[in-house]
Protein backbone atom coordinates (compact mmCIF):
# COMPACT_ATOMS: atom_id res chain seq x y z
CA UNK A 1 0.00 0.00 0.00
CA UNK A 2 1.57 2.86 -1.05
CA UNK A 3 0.25 6.72 0.42
CA UNK A 4 0.55 9.85 -1.59
CA UNK A 5 0.04 13.32 0.47
CA UNK A 6 -1.33 15.88 -1.40
CA UNK A 7 -1.44 19.06 0.27
CA UNK A 8 -4.08 21.25 -0.61
CA UNK A 9 -2.46 25.15 0.22
CA UNK A 10 -4.51 27.64 -1.87
CA UNK A 11 -6.45 28.75 0.50
CA UNK A 12 -6.65 32.71 1.83
CA UNK A 13 -7.72 32.98 5.15
CA UNK A 14 -9.19 36.38 5.73
CA UNK A 15 -10.75 35.89 8.93
CA UNK A 16 -7.02 36.05 10.41
CA UNK A 17 -6.30 39.47 8.89
CA UNK A 18 -3.76 41.01 9.57
CA UNK A 19 -1.74 38.22 9.77
CA UNK A 20 -2.99 36.74 7.04
CA UNK A 21 -3.40 38.50 3.49
CA UNK A 22 -3.37 37.57 -0.30
CA UNK A 23 0.75 37.77 -0.41
CA UNK A 24 1.02 35.51 2.84
CA UNK A 25 -2.41 33.35 3.56
CA UNK A 26 -2.54 31.97 6.95
CA UNK A 27 -1.44 28.35 6.22
CA UNK A 28 2.15 30.09 5.80
CA UNK A 29 1.81 31.45 9.17
CA UNK A 30 3.74 30.28 12.42
CA UNK A 31 -0.13 30.23 14.26
CA UNK A 32 0.27 27.53 16.74
CA UNK A 33 4.05 27.53 17.33
CA UNK A 34 7.35 27.90 15.71
CA UNK A 35 6.52 26.24 12.27
CA UNK A 36 3.63 27.25 9.88
CA UNK A 37 0.69 25.10 9.51
CA UNK A 38 2.19 24.24 6.05
CA UNK A 39 5.02 22.71 7.33
CA UNK A 40 3.15 21.40 10.47
CA UNK A 41 0.74 19.42 7.52
CA UNK A 42 3.73 17.82 5.71
CA UNK A 43 5.76 16.75 8.59
CA UNK A 44 2.69 14.95 10.09
CA UNK A 45 3.08 12.04 8.03
CA UNK A 46 6.92 12.26 7.96
CA UNK A 47 8.07 8.38 8.72
CA UNK A 48 5.26 6.50 7.83
CA UNK A 49 5.20 3.51 6.47
CA UNK A 50 4.93 3.27 2.38
CA UNK A 51 3.94 7.33 2.53
CA UNK A 52 5.63 9.56 -0.27
CA UNK A 53 6.79 12.88 -0.25
CA UNK A 54 3.80 15.02 -0.70
CA UNK A 55 2.33 16.57 -3.85
CA UNK A 56 1.35 19.90 -2.88
CA UNK A 57 -1.39 22.50 -4.90
CA UNK A 58 -0.93 25.74 -4.69
CA UNK A 59 -1.16 29.49 -6.47
CA UNK A 60 1.52 30.33 -8.60
CA UNK A 61 2.69 33.41 -6.96
CA UNK A 62 3.40 31.32 -3.45
CA UNK A 63 5.49 28.73 -5.19
CA UNK A 64 8.68 29.86 -3.92
CA UNK A 65 7.14 30.64 -0.85
CA UNK A 66 5.87 26.66 -0.59
CA UNK A 67 9.54 25.45 -1.45
CA UNK A 68 11.55 27.12 1.06
CA UNK A 69 9.27 26.53 3.54
CA UNK A 70 9.11 22.88 3.13
CA UNK A 71 12.82 22.37 2.27
CA UNK A 72 13.31 24.78 5.87
CA UNK A 73 11.14 21.53 7.27
CA UNK A 74 13.52 18.75 5.79
CA UNK A 75 10.96 17.80 3.13
CA UNK A 76 11.35 17.45 -0.29
CA UNK A 77 8.02 17.80 -2.12
CA UNK A 78 7.21 15.02 -5.63
CA UNK A 79 5.58 17.69 -7.04
CA UNK A 80 4.57 21.63 -6.73
CA UNK A 81 1.21 21.71 -9.18
CA UNK A 82 0.75 25.34 -9.71
CA UNK A 83 -2.72 26.59 -10.47
CA UNK A 84 -2.57 29.32 -12.42
CA UNK A 85 -6.48 30.46 -10.70
CA UNK A 86 -8.11 28.97 -7.96
CA UNK A 87 -10.48 26.55 -8.60
CA UNK A 88 -11.19 24.63 -5.35
CA UNK A 89 -9.91 21.59 -3.86
CA UNK A 90 -11.96 19.27 -6.84
CA UNK A 91 -9.91 20.31 -9.51
CA UNK A 92 -7.12 20.73 -7.17
CA UNK A 93 -7.36 16.73 -6.27
CA UNK A 94 -8.03 16.02 -9.83
CA UNK A 95 -4.52 18.01 -11.17
CA UNK A 96 -3.32 15.86 -7.98
CA UNK A 97 -4.15 12.48 -8.97
CA UNK A 98 -3.22 13.37 -12.44
CA UNK A 99 0.47 14.04 -11.38
CA UNK A 100 0.35 10.59 -8.97
CA UNK A 101 0.01 9.11 -12.58
CA UNK A 102 2.21 10.97 -14.11
CA UNK A 103 4.86 9.77 -11.47
CA UNK A 104 4.02 6.26 -10.82
CA UNK A 105 1.57 5.02 -13.66
CA UNK A 106 1.98 1.26 -13.08
CA UNK A 107 1.13 1.45 -9.33
CA UNK A 108 -1.22 4.67 -8.64
CA UNK A 109 -1.28 5.31 -4.41
CA UNK A 110 -4.01 6.07 -2.54
CA UNK A 111 -4.33 9.58 -1.98
CA UNK A 112 -4.69 11.80 1.30
CA UNK A 113 -6.26 14.88 0.54
CA UNK A 114 -5.21 17.35 3.16
CA UNK A 115 -5.59 21.17 3.80
CA UNK A 116 -2.72 22.78 4.27
CA UNK A 117 -4.41 25.64 6.85
CA UNK A 118 -5.71 22.95 9.31
CA UNK A 119 -4.08 22.41 13.24
CA UNK A 120 -4.15 18.97 14.80
CA UNK A 121 -3.27 18.08 18.28
CA UNK A 122 -2.58 14.29 18.43
CA UNK A 123 -0.27 13.77 15.83
CA UNK A 124 -0.12 10.03 16.72
CA UNK A 125 -3.78 9.49 16.95
CA UNK A 126 -4.17 11.29 13.53
CA UNK A 127 -1.68 8.92 11.50
CA UNK A 128 -3.70 6.27 13.87
CA UNK A 129 -6.89 7.32 12.05
CA UNK A 130 -4.98 7.41 8.81
CA UNK A 131 -3.95 4.11 8.62
CA UNK A 132 -7.57 2.86 9.91
CA UNK A 133 -8.74 4.92 6.71
CA UNK A 134 -6.24 3.67 4.21
CA UNK A 135 -7.21 -0.47 5.11
CA UNK A 136 -10.90 0.84 4.23
CA UNK A 137 -10.09 3.25 1.12
CA UNK A 138 -7.50 0.41 -0.35
CA UNK A 139 -10.82 -1.93 -1.16
CA UNK A 140 -12.03 0.44 -3.16
CA UNK A 141 -13.53 3.46 -1.05
CA UNK A 142 -13.56 7.28 -1.30
CA UNK A 143 -13.17 7.79 2.35
CA UNK A 144 -13.55 11.47 4.79
CA UNK A 145 -12.66 11.97 8.53
CA UNK A 146 -15.31 13.17 10.58
CA UNK A 147 -13.84 14.92 13.15
CA UNK A 148 -15.99 14.28 16.72
CA UNK A 149 -18.42 17.42 17.75
CA UNK A 150 -18.13 19.02 21.47
CA UNK A 151 -20.02 21.77 20.61
CA UNK A 152 -22.67 22.88 19.02
CA UNK A 153 -20.72 24.40 16.12
CA UNK A 154 -22.39 26.61 13.64
CA UNK A 155 -19.01 27.50 11.83
CA UNK A 156 -18.44 23.69 10.34
CA UNK A 157 -20.67 21.44 7.84
CA UNK A 158 -21.40 18.03 9.33
CA UNK A 159 -21.40 14.52 8.47
CA UNK A 160 -24.24 12.58 9.09
CA UNK A 161 -23.31 8.54 9.59
CA UNK A 162 -25.08 5.01 9.88
CA UNK A 163 -23.97 1.91 10.57
CA UNK A 164 -20.41 0.32 10.71
CA UNK A 165 -19.00 -0.43 7.92
CA UNK A 166 -15.53 -2.00 8.70
CA UNK A 167 -13.32 -1.64 11.17
CA UNK A 168 -13.41 2.16 12.55
CA UNK A 169 -15.03 3.17 9.34
CA UNK A 170 -18.82 4.26 9.43
CA UNK A 171 -21.34 4.57 6.57
CA UNK A 172 -21.76 7.93 5.13
CA UNK A 173 -25.00 8.89 4.77
CA UNK A 174 -25.29 12.90 4.05
CA UNK A 175 -23.39 15.49 4.19
CA UNK A 176 -24.90 18.38 5.97
CA UNK A 177 -24.34 22.33 5.20
CA UNK A 178 -23.33 24.68 8.03
CA UNK A 179 -26.50 24.26 10.65
CA UNK A 180 -28.04 27.04 12.75
CA UNK A 181 -27.63 26.75 16.36
CA UNK A 182 -30.59 24.85 16.85
CA UNK A 183 -30.13 22.33 14.43
CA UNK A 184 -26.44 22.20 15.56
CA UNK A 185 -27.53 21.08 19.06
CA UNK A 186 -29.47 18.60 17.43
CA UNK A 187 -27.12 17.12 15.71
CA UNK A 188 -24.36 17.26 19.19
CA UNK A 189 -26.90 15.42 21.24
CA UNK A 190 -27.97 12.70 18.63
CA UNK A 191 -24.64 11.23 18.29
CA UNK A 192 -24.88 10.54 14.56
CA UNK A 193 -23.19 13.88 13.24
CA UNK A 194 -19.85 14.51 12.99
CA UNK A 195 -18.16 18.27 11.51
CA UNK A 196 -16.58 17.76 8.29
CA UNK A 197 -13.18 18.08 8.46
CA UNK A 198 -12.21 18.56 4.43
CA UNK A 199 -9.74 16.02 4.88
CA UNK A 200 -10.05 12.47 2.28
CA UNK A 201 -8.60 9.62 1.75
CA UNK A 202 -8.93 7.55 -1.67
CA UNK A 203 -7.29 5.69 -4.56
CA UNK A 204 -6.50 7.50 -7.18
CA UNK A 205 -8.23 5.44 -10.06
CA UNK A 206 -11.28 5.78 -8.14
CA UNK A 207 -11.65 9.44 -7.64
CA UNK A 208 -10.72 10.14 -11.55
CA UNK A 209 -13.87 7.70 -11.84
CA UNK A 210 -16.12 9.61 -9.86
CA UNK A 211 -15.04 12.99 -10.58
CA UNK A 212 -15.99 11.68 -14.75
CA UNK A 213 -18.84 10.51 -13.43
CA UNK A 214 -20.10 13.36 -11.26
CA UNK A 215 -18.83 16.00 -12.65
CA UNK A 216 -16.97 15.31 -16.39
CA UNK A 217 -16.70 19.07 -17.35
CA UNK A 218 -14.30 18.91 -14.43
CA UNK A 219 -12.37 16.12 -15.23
CA UNK A 220 -11.78 17.20 -18.84
CA UNK A 221 -10.80 20.42 -17.82
CA UNK A 222 -8.38 19.03 -15.66
CA UNK A 223 -7.34 16.20 -17.62
CA UNK A 224 -6.05 18.61 -20.56
CA UNK A 225 -4.75 21.00 -18.36
CA UNK A 226 -2.37 18.23 -17.17
CA UNK A 227 -1.70 16.50 -20.49
CA UNK A 228 -0.25 20.06 -21.45
CA UNK A 229 1.36 20.77 -18.34
CA UNK A 230 5.24 22.34 -18.56
CA UNK A 231 7.59 20.55 -15.81
CA UNK A 232 10.39 22.35 -14.52
CA UNK A 233 10.78 20.50 -11.31
CA UNK A 234 9.88 20.07 -8.60
CA UNK A 235 7.29 22.67 -10.36
CA UNK A 236 4.47 21.51 -12.48
CA UNK A 237 2.27 24.19 -14.78
CA UNK A 238 -1.11 22.89 -16.30
CA UNK A 239 -1.63 23.84 -19.54
CA UNK A 240 -3.42 27.38 -18.68
CA UNK A 241 -6.61 27.47 -21.57
CA UNK A 242 -7.80 24.16 -20.42
CA UNK A 243 -7.91 25.14 -16.77
CA UNK A 244 -9.72 28.71 -16.95
CA UNK A 245 -12.66 26.49 -18.78
CA UNK A 246 -12.39 24.43 -15.31
CA UNK A 247 -15.83 25.18 -12.93
CA UNK A 248 -14.87 26.13 -9.53
CA UNK A 249 -15.97 23.28 -7.27
CA UNK A 250 -15.11 21.58 -3.71
CA UNK A 251 -14.55 18.06 -3.53
CA UNK A 252 -17.44 17.65 -1.38
CA UNK A 253 -20.25 19.51 -3.86
CA UNK A 254 -18.53 17.42 -6.90
CA UNK A 255 -18.05 14.37 -5.67
CA UNK A 256 -18.83 13.62 -2.04
CA UNK A 257 -22.44 14.66 -1.57
CA UNK A 258 -23.67 11.74 -4.37
CA UNK A 259 -23.16 9.58 -1.00
CA UNK A 260 -26.66 8.24 0.68
CA UNK A 261 -29.68 7.78 -1.15
CA UNK A 262 -28.06 5.97 -4.38
CA UNK A 263 -26.69 2.99 -2.75
CA UNK A 264 -27.36 0.83 -0.43
CA UNK A 265 -24.29 0.69 2.26
CA UNK A 266 -23.14 -2.47 0.87
CA UNK A 267 -22.87 -0.99 -2.65
CA UNK A 268 -21.82 2.49 -1.44
CA UNK A 269 -18.00 3.55 -2.21
CA UNK A 270 -18.47 5.93 0.46
CA UNK A 271 -17.19 5.68 4.04
CA UNK A 272 -16.24 8.19 7.32
CA UNK A 273 -13.86 7.50 9.95
CA UNK A 274 -14.53 9.11 12.96
CA UNK A 275 -11.40 11.38 13.91
CA UNK A 276 -10.95 12.28 17.86
CA UNK A 277 -7.51 14.04 17.58
CA UNK A 278 -7.73 18.27 18.63
CA UNK A 279 -8.52 18.80 15.01
CA UNK A 280 -9.40 22.58 13.85
CA UNK A 281 -9.48 24.58 10.75
CA UNK A 282 -8.21 27.72 12.46
CA UNK A 283 -11.25 29.59 10.69
CA UNK A 284 -11.22 32.30 13.33
CA UNK A 285 -8.69 34.29 15.87
CA UNK A 286 -10.82 32.18 18.42
CA UNK A 287 -9.26 28.81 17.45
CA UNK A 288 -5.91 30.38 17.79
CA UNK A 289 -6.58 31.19 21.30
CA UNK A 290 -8.50 28.21 22.09
CA UNK A 291 -5.76 25.60 20.55
CA UNK A 292 -2.86 27.40 21.98
CA UNK A 293 -1.37 27.20 25.84
CA UNK A 294 -2.76 29.84 27.67
CA UNK A 295 -1.62 31.68 31.24
CA UNK A 296 -3.73 31.27 34.41
CA UNK A 297 -5.92 34.20 33.47
CA UNK A 298 -6.49 32.13 30.76
CA UNK A 299 -4.92 34.45 28.15
CA UNK A 300 -2.63 33.73 25.09
CA UNK A 301 0.08 35.94 23.77
CA UNK A 302 2.77 35.57 20.92
CA UNK A 303 5.82 38.17 20.75
CA UNK A 304 6.54 41.18 22.75
CA UNK A 305 3.46 41.57 25.12
CA UNK A 306 2.98 42.66 28.81
CA UNK A 307 -0.27 42.69 30.30
CA UNK A 308 -1.90 43.95 33.62
CA UNK A 309 -5.69 42.98 34.87
CA UNK A 310 -6.70 41.03 31.51
CA UNK A 311 -8.32 38.22 31.08
CA UNK A 312 -9.13 35.29 28.27
CA UNK A 313 -7.57 36.94 25.28
CA UNK A 314 -5.49 36.90 22.87
CA UNK A 315 -2.78 39.21 22.52
CA UNK A 316 -0.37 38.49 19.00
CA UNK A 317 2.38 41.25 18.25
CA UNK A 318 4.98 41.11 15.36
CA UNK A 319 6.65 44.33 15.66
CA UNK A 320 6.66 46.39 18.57
CA UNK A 321 6.06 46.24 22.52
CA UNK A 322 1.95 45.12 23.05
CA UNK A 323 0.58 46.33 26.20
CA UNK A 324 -3.02 45.30 27.30
CA UNK A 325 -4.77 46.86 30.46
CA UNK A 326 -8.22 45.75 32.01
CA UNK A 327 -9.06 43.30 28.94
CA UNK A 328 -11.17 40.44 29.21
CA UNK A 329 -12.13 38.39 25.91
CA UNK A 330 -10.48 40.63 23.31
CA UNK A 331 -8.12 39.82 20.26
CA UNK A 332 -5.48 42.25 19.75
CA UNK A 333 -2.99 41.65 16.60
CA UNK A 334 -0.31 43.59 15.86
CA UNK A 335 1.59 44.26 12.44
CA UNK A 336 3.53 46.06 10.82
CA UNK A 337 0.82 48.18 8.61
CA UNK A 338 -2.47 47.33 10.31
CA UNK A 339 -3.57 46.50 14.49
CA UNK A 340 -6.98 44.93 15.07
CA UNK A 341 -8.79 45.01 17.89
CA UNK A 342 -11.71 42.88 18.41
CA UNK A 343 -14.05 41.29 20.91
CA UNK A 344 -13.81 37.73 20.94
CA UNK A 345 -17.83 37.23 19.66
CA UNK A 346 -17.31 39.32 16.70
CA UNK A 347 -13.97 38.17 15.24
CA UNK A 348 -16.07 35.97 12.55
CA UNK A 349 -16.80 39.36 11.43
CA UNK A 350 -12.88 40.27 9.91
CA UNK A 351 -14.05 39.11 6.51
CA UNK A 352 -16.28 41.54 6.31
CA UNK A 353 -13.99 43.81 7.51
CA UNK A 354 -11.42 43.01 5.07
CA UNK A 355 -13.73 42.78 2.41
CA UNK A 356 -14.38 46.65 2.78
CA UNK A 357 -11.11 47.26 2.69
CA UNK A 358 -10.74 45.72 -0.17
CA UNK A 359 -13.69 47.49 -1.87
CA UNK A 360 -12.04 50.62 -0.85
CA UNK A 361 -8.52 50.61 -2.48
CA UNK A 362 -6.81 49.46 0.50
CA UNK A 363 -3.49 47.37 -0.07
CA UNK A 364 -3.79 45.72 3.53
CA UNK A 365 -6.05 43.23 2.60
CA UNK A 366 -3.43 41.98 0.54
CA UNK A 367 0.16 42.92 0.44
CA UNK A 368 2.12 41.76 3.56
CA UNK A 369 4.93 43.58 4.81
CA UNK A 370 7.37 40.97 4.62
CA UNK A 371 7.13 39.78 1.35
CA UNK A 372 9.01 36.25 -0.21
CA UNK A 373 10.99 36.35 -3.13
CA UNK A 374 13.04 33.03 -4.48
CA UNK A 375 16.22 34.97 -3.27
CA UNK A 376 15.26 35.72 0.67
CA UNK A 377 12.78 38.48 1.73
CA UNK A 378 12.50 41.97 1.88
CA UNK A 379 10.33 44.73 3.91
CA UNK A 380 9.83 47.74 3.15
CA UNK A 381 11.16 49.93 6.22
CA UNK A 382 9.48 53.43 5.33
CA UNK A 383 8.15 55.62 2.31
CA UNK A 384 7.33 58.74 1.55
CA UNK A 385 6.93 60.79 -1.93
CA UNK A 386 9.53 59.76 -4.16
CA UNK A 387 11.47 57.65 -2.05
CA UNK A 388 10.66 54.08 -0.17
CA UNK A 389 13.55 52.33 2.20
CA UNK A 390 13.60 48.70 2.25
CA UNK A 391 15.64 46.03 4.09
CA UNK A 392 16.38 42.90 1.95
CA UNK A 393 17.85 39.18 3.16
CA UNK A 394 19.33 37.38 0.39
CA UNK A 395 19.76 33.45 0.97
CA UNK A 396 23.83 31.72 0.71
CA UNK A 397 23.47 31.16 -2.80
CA UNK A 398 21.01 32.72 -3.98
CA UNK A 399 20.91 36.00 -6.11
CA UNK A 400 18.34 38.18 -7.50
CA UNK A 401 18.12 38.19 -11.23
CA UNK A 402 19.82 40.49 -13.57
CA UNK A 403 17.46 43.53 -14.28
CA UNK A 404 17.31 47.26 -14.72
CA UNK A 405 14.57 50.25 -13.51
CA UNK A 406 13.19 52.74 -15.80
CA UNK A 407 11.95 55.12 -12.82
CA UNK A 408 14.10 54.74 -9.93
CA UNK A 409 17.29 54.60 -8.59
CA UNK A 410 18.81 52.87 -5.85
CA UNK A 411 21.60 52.81 -3.19
CA UNK A 412 23.07 49.56 -0.96
CA UNK A 413 24.40 49.22 2.27
CA UNK A 414 25.43 45.85 3.35
CA UNK A 415 24.81 45.79 6.98
CA UNK A 416 25.31 42.06 7.27
CA UNK A 417 27.44 39.38 5.06
CA UNK A 418 29.26 40.07 1.69
CA UNK A 419 27.69 41.14 -0.84
CA UNK A 420 28.11 40.04 -4.83
CA UNK A 421 27.14 42.91 -6.93
CA UNK A 422 27.08 43.59 -10.54
CA UNK A 423 26.72 47.38 -11.58
CA UNK A 424 26.44 47.52 -15.63
CA UNK A 425 29.73 45.58 -16.82
CA UNK A 426 31.77 45.53 -13.08
CA UNK A 427 31.13 42.55 -10.56
CA UNK A 428 32.80 43.10 -7.31
CA UNK A 429 32.19 42.60 -3.61
CA UNK A 430 31.03 44.71 -0.79
CA UNK A 431 31.45 43.63 3.07
CA UNK A 432 29.71 44.85 6.24
CA UNK A 433 30.00 48.93 6.36
CA UNK A 434 29.99 49.00 1.96
CA UNK A 435 27.17 50.88 -0.42
CA UNK A 436 26.97 51.51 -3.70
CA UNK A 437 25.02 53.55 -6.07
CA UNK A 438 22.70 52.03 -9.05
CA UNK A 439 22.19 55.07 -11.20
CA UNK A 440 18.31 54.63 -13.11
CA UNK A 441 18.52 52.10 -16.02
CA UNK A 442 21.68 50.80 -15.21
CA UNK A 443 22.18 46.85 -15.41
CA UNK A 444 22.43 45.62 -11.81
CA UNK A 445 22.28 42.38 -9.37
CA UNK A 446 23.25 41.17 -6.38
CA UNK A 447 24.55 37.86 -5.42
CA UNK A 448 25.13 35.99 -2.13
CA UNK A 449 27.81 33.41 -2.40
CA UNK A 450 28.43 33.54 1.48
CA UNK A 451 27.08 30.67 3.95
CA UNK A 452 25.55 33.06 6.13
CA UNK A 453 23.01 35.44 5.34
CA UNK A 454 23.36 38.52 3.25
CA UNK A 455 20.98 42.09 4.75
CA UNK A 456 20.90 44.72 2.65
CA UNK A 457 19.52 48.28 3.71
CA UNK A 458 18.12 49.75 0.07
CA UNK A 459 16.86 53.41 -0.40
CA UNK A 460 15.23 53.33 -3.56
CA UNK A 461 14.20 57.40 -5.27
CA UNK A 462 12.29 58.02 -8.27
CA UNK A 463 8.59 58.99 -9.72
CA UNK A 464 7.48 55.41 -9.11
CA UNK A 465 8.80 53.09 -6.63
CA UNK A 466 6.00 49.93 -7.72
CA UNK A 467 7.43 46.46 -7.68
CA UNK A 468 6.54 46.18 -11.52
CA UNK A 469 9.39 48.58 -12.44
CA UNK A 470 11.60 45.36 -12.97
CA UNK A 471 13.08 44.74 -16.57
CA UNK A 472 14.81 41.25 -16.46
CA UNK A 473 17.41 40.30 -18.56
CA UNK A 474 18.19 36.79 -16.81
CA UNK A 475 17.09 35.17 -13.79
CA UNK A 476 18.02 31.49 -12.06
CA UNK A 477 14.19 31.12 -11.19
CA UNK A 478 12.53 30.68 -14.41
CA UNK A 479 10.92 34.10 -14.01
CA UNK A 480 9.69 36.24 -17.18
CA UNK A 481 12.80 37.52 -18.35
CA UNK A 482 12.16 40.42 -21.32
CA UNK A 483 13.62 40.55 -24.39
Amino acid sequence: MRLQPVILAGGSGSRLWPLSRQDMPKQFLPLMGERSLLQETALRLVGLDGCEPPIVVCNESHRFLVLDQLREAGIEPLAVVLEPQGRNTAPALALAAHEAAQASPDDLPLLLAMPADHAIGDVEGFRAAVLAGAEVASRGSLVTFGVTPDSPETGYGYIRTGASVEGAALELVQFVEKPDAKTAQTFLDSGDYLWNSGMFLMPAALWLEELERSRPDIAAACAGAMAGAQRAAPFVRPEGVAWTSCPNESIDYAVMERAGGEATAEQSPYAVVPLDVGWSDVGAWTAVWEMGSRDAQGNRTQGDVFLRDTKNSLLVSRRRLLAGVGLEDIVVVETADAVLVAHKDRVQEVKQVVESLGEAGRTEPESYPHVHRPWGTFSVVDSGPGFQVKRLTVHPGAAMSLQWHHHRAERWVVVRGEATVTRGDDVFTLGEGGSVDIPVRTVHRIENQGSGPLDIIEVQQGDYLGEDDIVRIDDKYGRHVDG
